[in-house]
């Protein structure tokens, strides 16, 4: 088995940052990844000199940063009218990710089409062509994070834009949740693009329509879709996510990166995340 590193997204403790990067080191992980479009960690809130204090707390405690969170929400890039300000936005992350020394920059995109002829399809397309290579020219990756397309789907996308500023966040939970697919599969087909992972696990409950769930997510329409119905994420080594064939793929791929510990729900995440970076020490 490949020497993974064990990440935390430090948002998940529900903590204010400074706290959650001290709670991270303190459940023996090795980094950690920040969400920073909004609140006290995004490009304008940070001054050169609150940028050197974050480097200098997360090296103090022994870790590194994994990734950044740069998801703008919405429609993620599936929208023409958008494109400006969110290719703005999403160079202004990159240019955040460098100071930081941050190698991952993790995003959504919205439900990839199957059609790569659809209107969809070719704006996601021209979004990514245009950061990808930002983010190729300085050293850094965007990730775009797997859940509302099947990940063959998306491995289309991603060799059509065709840079290694482009790449995936696999997230396991989401493709079992949502389109009920294999993970392990995913790994095998997106190979290449793997950039970052989150570890994650959940279970779906019926067969739904990720147009329509993501949709939902995006115009925050989530209470009337009834998503609990639908699907849960469930703490690590629970859900449907076969973890030791799961693991045993990446490494197989040649895949050394983190396994990001993300726990969205929960009323103890703290507990939950603990658990969770204990139970993946057992496997890697």
């Amino acid at each position: 088995m490949a020497n993974f590193k064990i990440g935390v997204m430090v948002d998940s403790f529900r903590l204010p940052i400074a706290e959650g990067v001290r709670k991270a080191a303190e459940l023996g992980a090795n980094g950690l990844q920040v969400y920073v479009v909004e609140g006290e960690m995004h490009p304008e809130a940070l001054t050169p000199a609150k940028r050197a204090d974050f480097r200098r707390l997360v090296a103090d405690c022994g870790l590194e940063i994994s990734a950044l969170c740069g998801d703008l929400g919405g429609h993620g890039f599936q929208l023409p009218q958008e494109n400006d300000w969110k290719i703005r936005r999403s160079q202004e992350i990159v240019d955040l990710a460098v100071a930081l020394q941050a190698p991952v920059v993790t995003t959504h995109i919205g439900v990839v089409p199957a059609d790569r002829d659809a209107p969809v399809f070719q704006n996601q397309l021209a979004v990514c062509r245009i950061l990808g290579e930002y983010a190729r020219e300085r050293g850094v990756a965007f990730a775009i994070e797997t859940g509302p397309e099947p990940a063959a789907v998306l491995c289309t996308l991603l060799d059509e834009v065709g840079s290694t500023g482009m790449g995936v966040n696999l997230d396991p939970a989401n493709l079992v949740m949502v389109l009920n697919e294999d993970p392990v599969q995913a790994v095998y087909i997106l190979r290449e693009h793997i950039r970052h992972t989150h570890a994650k696990d959940g279970v779906q409950l019926q067969p739904c329509d990720p147009v329509q769930v993501y949709a939902a997510f995006a115009e925050g329409g989530i209470a009337g879709l009834n998503i609990g119905e639908l699907f849960n994420e469930l703490p690590l080594g629970e859900g449907e996510v076969d973890w030791d064939s799961y693991l045993a793929a990446l490494s197989e791929t040649g895949y050394r990166g983190y396994l990001t510990v993300e726990r969205e729900v929960g009323a103890n995440p703290e507990a939950d995340i603990a658990a969770a970076v204990k139970f993946l020490h057992s496997r890697i």
